[in-house]
């Protein structure tokens, strides 16, 4: 009798792997590795947050109607055309699971968000990776990748792990250039963190195009990672096809209060914001300086900074070295950045701590 195995694209999947929290002696230091908001959560989240406890006993509105509402009046879109997920996570899978399966193919650019390979490989299909152009995503390259297999394309915006970030001119393009019965998915998860005049204008495709689909996220700006909140817009094809396969309750009570109330925290944002920009600079400033070392700054517009090491220090040498002088970031060598460190803005203390570690440990490393 054969043994009960998965499917071959299931065993295919590489696991998704976390920003780590502990060091390797199990210590709880400055936590920089999963792009968390340094300023923590709007009083209003909180207090929306705290208030839901009262009706724990009972089940969360599984359609969402007062947040997709909440979105819909925050960014003049149809409440019916938005769809919440259990993070922007669901929502990609969703994507890729109500357009793709066997015998297709999911692209994406090379140094992309690693949970896309996940989502194509969990639906049985191929997932094709496209070159970059220096780390960001290289338009030309990821069309000449398109085929009649092509069924959902991820662009994330800016993108996740590299901070690079593509124009709306080259984002009306590539939609442009893709045929009507592929999906294109705009992971917007970073956008809060872009000036006015980078919007990439895909909020205003999807609400036109027949193939658009934009996801967005409460984790980071809006500091509510441990809730897990989502949210995406698009046609309503598209998004009634994703409702089909949505998980049930699959945003708490608590979790949507608390996400309607961080819409209307415009001063929590603004100072995030403001905040990210301020350190963001002052950081690849003092990266610059380390160029000699060969350390470079892969220019950002996230609240993060991917760093890669070129010299005496390598980046594995600096990500246990950081370690050890109480800061935990991410080495990805797992997605072919093995000599790059991916480091999120977080304090002021903890991004002049971390740029002196790295200043001393070049000193060590000469």
């Amino acid at each position: 009798m054969n043994a009960l195995t998965p499917k071959p694209w299931i065993q295919a999947i590489a696991p998704y792997v976390p920003g780590r929290a502990t060091t390797d002696d199990g210590r709880k230091v400055h936590k920089l590795s999963s792009n968390e908001n340094p300023l923590g959560t709007s009083p209003e989240a909180r207090a929306a947050f705290i208030a839901a406890a009262a009706t724990l006993d009972r089940y969360p509105d599984a359609g969402a109607a007062a947040l997709r509402e909440a979105i819909a009046a925050k960014f003049g879109i149809e409440a019916d055309r938005v769809i919440h997920g259990t993070g922007s996570d669901e929502l990609l899978h969703l994507a890729a699971g109500a357009f793709a399966g066997q015998g297709d193919e999911v692209l994406y650019v090379r140094y992309g968000f690693s949970v896309y390979p996940i989502a194509a490989r969990r639906v049985g299909a191929v997932p094709v990776e496209a070159d970059d152009a220096d780390y960001a995503t290289d338009v030309d390259a990821l069309l000449a990748k398109v085929t009649s297999k092509t069924r959902v394309v991820f662009i994330a915006n800016p993108n996740n792990p590299t901070g690079t970030y593509t124009s709306r001119d080259e984002l009306a393009r590539i939609h442009a250039a893709l045929p009507a019965d592929c999906l294109l998915v705009v992971d917007q998860a970073y956008t809060e963190y872009l000036e006015p005049e980078d919007d990439d204008g895909a909020l205003d495709l999807a609400r036109t195009a027949a193939n658009v689909l934009v996801t967005r996220t409460f984790s980071k700006i809006h500091g509510l990672a441990a809730e897990r909140i989502g949210w995406a817009y698009g046609p309503a094809t598209v998004v009634q096809a994703m409702h089909k396969i949505r998980a049930p309750f699959n945003v708490s009570t608590a979790g949507q209060a608390a996400a309607v109330a961080a819409l209307n925290a415009d001063d929590f944002v603004r100072a995030s914001h403001d905040h990210n920009l301020e350190w963001r600079s002052w950081f690849e400033g003092e990266i610059a300086k380390m160029g000699n070392a060969g350390l470079r700054a892969i220019p950002s517009k996230a609240n993060f900074i991917l760093i890669t090491f070129s010299g005496k220090l390598t980046a594995e040498e600096a990500y246990h070295g950081l370690m050890e002088r109480g800061y935990i970031v991410r080495w990805l060598p797992n997605q072919g950045l093995g000599h790059g460190l991916r480091i999120t803005i977080g304090t002021e203390d903890e991004i002049r701590g971390i740029a002196w570690a790295l200043h001393d440990m070049i000193g060590e490393a000469d």
